[in-house]
């Protein structure tokens, strides 16, 4: 049976920078922090990435910049980034509407707060 898990290497180096990030930074700091680690190690291991992404308009007249990604990773898979208790339904809608607008298969919210790390794979 062939292995069907979508950016399945990519995936799996993005989860093991957050890993890194979460191990060397703790659960309490902010989203932007974070987002500066993951930034500097994808710049270190040269992973083309676009941070603070707006994602395009969905109907006329929606205001620019209404849905902004955090990562978008080898334009494939969406990253988005929690500092909260737990992630929500809505957290996961909202990863719904960004792969929609984005047109992308994959997204990953992971929540820094928590004690472990459990990134969720979003799948479009």
């Amino acid at each position: 049976m062939p292995d069907k898990v979508i950016y399945k290497e990519l995936s799996y180096i993005i989860c093991g920078i957050c890993f890194s990030a979460h191990n060397k930074l703790g659960r309490f700091r902010s989203e932007k922090t974070y987002g500066d680690f993951i930034e500097q190690a994808l710049n270190d291991q040269k992973i083309k990435y676009q941070r603070e992404f707006a994602l395009p308009a969905s109907f006329d007249g929606e205001k620019a910049r209404r849905n902004i990604v955090d990562f978008i990773i080898e334009d494939s898979i969406i990253l988005d980034l929690k500092v909260k208790p737990l992630v929500t339904k809505e957290d996961y809608f909202q990863m719904k509407r960004y792969l929609q607008s984005a047109k992308k298969q994959l997204g990953l919210i992971v929540n820094f707060r928590q004690m472990h790390l459990y990134p969720k794979r979003i799948l479009n």
